[in-house]
């Protein structure tokens, strides 16, 4: 199994209740969480080489570390590198832990451990808490497509994603949302500041529970007007589900 491929446009347009935000596949297998959209090779510290630089001046991948032996059929070579180096136990697998101390933003702190989470449960196809290289090396393309989209909408150029900007973002996704809900937003995500902004780890956790908390009311909402009647049950229902 590979990647994340193909992409399928939601109903309705700009002015349905959800627009159409990109949508994607992952591996086949049980999955705890839907996954969303796009791809990327993350900043990656190398587990054995922590003080290498994790990525170029140009925002590109140093060389991998040499592999030992060859990759599995279907894994990029260079993905089974990243593997071999981010899995610092060498257990097989790779788990949040080690997922965490591979990806920095561009700030250098460390990605955000719910972030991590969210995305090794993503790609875990047997629920163990862990990824293969299997996983591994569609996680990789998943980061990657939604770093592209992060610095698309960075408009500025500054590494983080503005209020405006994040605006501007779930426009062009597709969804229809109030300047109020993307402040909310921010109050939630972003470290305190008067001029708050969130780094790729938060964008990702953001608009990943956005695509999977949208798929869950659309289920719902089978007219597609944008609201429904919910008991307080189906509503705990979906807030666990899709969002834990």
């Amino acid at each position: 199994p590979q990647g994340c491929p193909g992409a399928g446009p939601y109903p309705g347009g700009p002015g349905a209740p959800y627009g159409h935000p990109p949508g994607g596949a992952a591996p086949p297998g049980e999955y705890i969480h839907a996954p969303p959209p796009p791809t990327l090779h993350p900043q990656i510290q190398p587990g054995p080489e922590r003080n290498r630089s994790p990525v170029r001046a140009d925002g590109a991948l140093p060389v991998p570390p040499s592999p030992t032996g060859c990759a599995p059929p279907g894994v990029d070579p260079e993905a089974f590198a990243w593997f071999q180096a981010v899995d610092a136990d060498g257990s097989g697998h790779i788990s949040v832990r080690e997922l965490k101390q591979a990806l920095l933003n561009s700030n250098w702190t460390a990605f955000d451990d719910d972030t991590c989470l969210l995305m090794i449960n993503t790609f875990d196809r047997t629920r163990s808490g862990r990824i293969d290289v299997y996983g591994f090396s569609a996680l990789l393309r998943f980061i990657q497509q939604w770093r592209n989209l992060f610095q698309q909408f960075d408009r500025d150029r500054s590494g983080s994603i503005s209020f405006s900007e994040l605006q501007q973002a779930f426009s062009q996704l597709g969804y229809n949302l109030s300047p109020q809900f993307s402040q909310l937003l921010l109050a939630r995500y972003a470290p305190r500041s008067p001029d708050p902004s969130i780094q790729l780890d938060r964008f990702i956790h953001i608009c990943m529970q956005l695509q999977s908390t949208t798929e869950a009311f659309r289920e719902k909402d089978t007219a597609l007007l944008g609201n429904v009647r919910l008991s307080y049950e189906d509503f705990l229902t979906m807030v666990v589900t899709r969002m834990l």
